[in-house]
């Protein structure tokens, strides 16, 4: 572990940083202590720093990386910004923290994972969905090899989004959110399910905009066929009239079912997921396996305190660049499927029509 606590600049003071400090580093008061704070807007910018007693408050990542004595940058800004706070960040030597989507193409992702290999810094994007008991427990339970051979999964993202949403203006724009459900609202849940069911192959994908005149996606469905041979169907949408996020897994020896509504909606991670064994005995083995696994802090405070563990060790970060890029090589090929009309099949490399971008082409 390290020696000492780390110093933490958040950079972006809006809702998501919130979360970071609320829901995270204040859990971890012997691990991190947050230094500085940076945001454009004052007014935005001091409000935080008044929540949470922030004394250095300043408007631009130049001064936050002039800080000598600050170690890790924590990037919650609009997406569009990421990648340049990301290798600004690196070139001055500090570890980042940084939101999904990590960056609008592979492309930059993959000069991300470039610029960290010639840095003292390391990169954890953010999926604090994986962090939650019930979640942890299931995955024990798969790679023991106990759940069997893989079948079938599926995965719903009910959200309900209107237009107090999109006042923000950065948001509902290619340019500024890079995308709509796959990439802010459903990008968790399906990073969850790569998790635990390891590489895609194909995927076939439709998406439209259907609930608010926005330029970005609203709904969207796709089918995936895994390395394994198993098959999963996606749905999301923003127009549920109710919150909703449902896993279901059926493998050769168990099914396991998670749904999770309103407010519990943003946590699936967390208990609790109901498991259906094929019988008695294997409901005794997959029950011990169960119990294995300790309870642990859930979501932002899990990630954060992983991620302290791992600097202080040089060991692998709980979610790390290559999860990121696995995670963004799924939404490319859904919208380059979506465009076609054909399965698009993965991996995806330099060469591919959208590897420097998934965002619509403006007409000329």
């Amino acid at each position: 572990m390290p020696d000492k606590r780390l110093n933490v600049a958040i950079v972006g003071c809006g809702w998501v940083s919130d979360w970071h400090v609320r829901d995270g580093l204040a859990h971890l008061p012997q691990a991190f202590r947050i230094l500085a704070c940076c945001d454009p807007n004052e007014q935005r910018r001091n409000a935080f720093g008044d929540r949470y007693n922030i004394e250095r408050r300043v408007s631009d990542i130049d001064s936050i990386l002039a800080f000598e004595d600050i170690d890790v940058v924590a990037i919650c800004t609009p997406p569009s910004t990421h990648y340049s706070l990301i290798l600004q960040a690196l070139e001055a030597g500090k570890h980042v923290v940084c939101e999904k989507p990590l960056t609008e193409s592979l492309q930059l992702t993959d000069r991300i994972i470039e610029a960290e290999r010639h840095s003292r810094g390391r990169v954890m994007p953010v999926f604090q969905y994986r962090f939650g008991d019930g979640i942890a427990k299931v995955r024990h339970v798969i790679q023991a090899g106990l759940a069997g051979k893989a079948f079938v999964a599926s995965v719903e993202t009910a959200k309900s989004r209107g237009p107090d949403y999109y006042a923000a203006v950065w948001r509902g724009r290619f340019a500024t959110e890079l995308g709509g459900v796959l990439l802010t609202q459903s990008i968790h849940n399906h990073d969850l399910l790569l998790w635990l069911l390891g590489s895609v192959n194909s995927v076939s994908c439709a998406k439209t905009t259907r609930v608010n005149p926005i330029e970005v996606e609203d709904c969207a469905v796709a089918g995936l066929t895994f390395a394994d041979g198993s098959l999963a169907s996606l749905t999301a949408t923003l127009g549920s009239a109710r919150q909703l996020v449902r896993f279901r897994l059926c493998f050769e020896n168990v099914t396991f079912e998670r749904e999770a509504f309103d407010e519990s909606s943003s946590s699936p991670g967390d208990e609790p997921w109901t498991v259906i064994p094929r019988n008695r005995d294997l409901a005794a083995q997959i029950t011990a396996k169960m119990d294995e696994v300790p309870t642990a802090r859930r979501g932002f405070a899990r990630q954060y305190e992983l991620f302290y563990h791992a600097l202080g060790t040089d060991s692998a970060l709980p979610v790390t660049l290559a999860d990121a890029r696995r995670s963004l090589e799924l939404v490319t090929a859904m919208f380059q499927s979506a465009e076609t009309g054909r399965a698009e099949s993965l991996p995806i490399g330099p060469g591919h029509p959208k590897y420097d971008g998934w965002a619509p082409q403006p007409s000329r």
